[in-house]
């Protein structure tokens, strides 16, 4: 049932995303703050800065096309409890294989597969192995001058890689469930970047060309499990001195009342992390850019100029709307299992 709630939470959110973002989308436009995995305010955010970390042979196919990449980087949170198979490719669970987890596990899907089952894997989690996948599939989209796909795997590999860079994403106790913390994922990942990351310094430099994307992908997960101490250590200590009446207050949210964590307890966790969620999304940001900017040179560099007058065919909308009809359907005849 929290599932099912979750889901359709953010599919509201979604749909309810404002339509007009001003003649200048890149200073004007700001997602809107929805909860999510990061967050739908969070995963768009990130997804628009890493497309001004891009050379000129590539940004202005990407500013062209920015309203799809940013809209799109939430797709693979919609059909996240729709589609199988889907909900291990945003997160792993590393304590599961025990100590030094992230040195053990082998850098490569098939070396992994071959050591622990396929079935072991997916239970778990794939994250680092997905954004390898969605590399390579990158790769092929930019060599066959496919805009479609190069803009679709461009949205959806910036969510990945977001999710690889959140500390909650590489624990089986993602959400505090096992220390008495629920709730927390959502407050690190959307309330702390709704309150704070407008004052976030994200210049991060130009994308650079990552020749080891499967080694990247893995620094990325142990980066942020290393961070996942401080991000539950911290909150136990704060919730110690707050009543439960100063954690939390109630605010308006389009048109319903709902509990948030309150101002001042966000402020004073948000100090204790010490810029932690700003040294995350910068990290994400940096990397999304650098896989772009990997996919187009190791595609041979094909000029995308020529795609700059691409617009999705009515057809394509057609199928858009067609799939994300198809995530709610088969989210409602979903089996609730917890």
């Amino acid at each position: 049932m929290k599932q099912l709630i979750f889901f359709l939470a953010l599919f509201i959110g979604f749909i309810n995303i404002q339509k007009l973002y001003g003649n200048d989308l890149s200073n004007h436009y700001r997602p809107t703050i929805k909860n999510g995995k990061w967050g739908f305010f969070a995963h768009q955010r990130i997804n628009r800065l890493a497309i001004f970390t891009l050379p000129q042979e590539m940004m202005p196919f990407y500013k062209t096309h920015l309203r799809y990449v940013i809209e799109h980087s939430v797709d693979p949170d919609q059909r996240r409890y729709a589609v199988k198979y889907e909900a291990p490719r945003h997160y792993i669970d590393l304590d599961a294989y025990g100590d030094s987890a992230t040195y053990k596990l082998p850098t490569f899907w098939n070396d992994a597969v071959e050591k622990f089952t396929e079935d072991t894997l997916l239970k778990h989690g794939i994250v680092p192995w997905q954004i390898q996948l969605m590399k390579f599939q990158l790769t092929k989209a930019f060599r066959e001058n496919d805009a479609q796909r190069i803009l679709k795997l461009s949205a959806e590999i910036g969510h990945y890689v977001a999710d690889a860079n959140v500390p909650l994403h590489t624990t089986s106790n993602y959400n505090g469930q096992r220390t008495n913390q629920i709730g927390i994922h959502g407050f690190w990942e959307s309330r702390l970047p709704e309150l704070y990351s407008n004052d976030y310094d994200f210049f991060v430099g130009s994308a650079e060309y990552e020749r080891y994307v499967g080694k990247r992908a893995w620094e990325a997960v142990r980066n942020a499990n290393s961070a996942l101490d401080s991000v539950l250590i911290f909150e136990q200590r704060l919730n110690t001195n707050f009543k439960e009446t100063k954690k939390y207050s109630i605010e308006e949210r389009n048109g319903q009342n709902i509990k948030v964590y309150a101002k001042d307890y966000s402020k004073k966790y948000h100090q204790s992390l010490d810029n932690q969620v700003e040294r995350q999304m910068k990290r994400a940001v940096k990397m999304i850019g650098d896989l772009w900017f990997t996919a187009w040179v190791d595609a041979g560099q094909p000029n995308l100029t020529t795609l700059l007058n691409y617009k999705l065919s009515e057809k394509q909308k057609k199928e858009d709307e067609n799939e994300e009809k198809s995530w709610l359907q088969k989210l409602f005849k979903a089996r609730e299992e917890n």
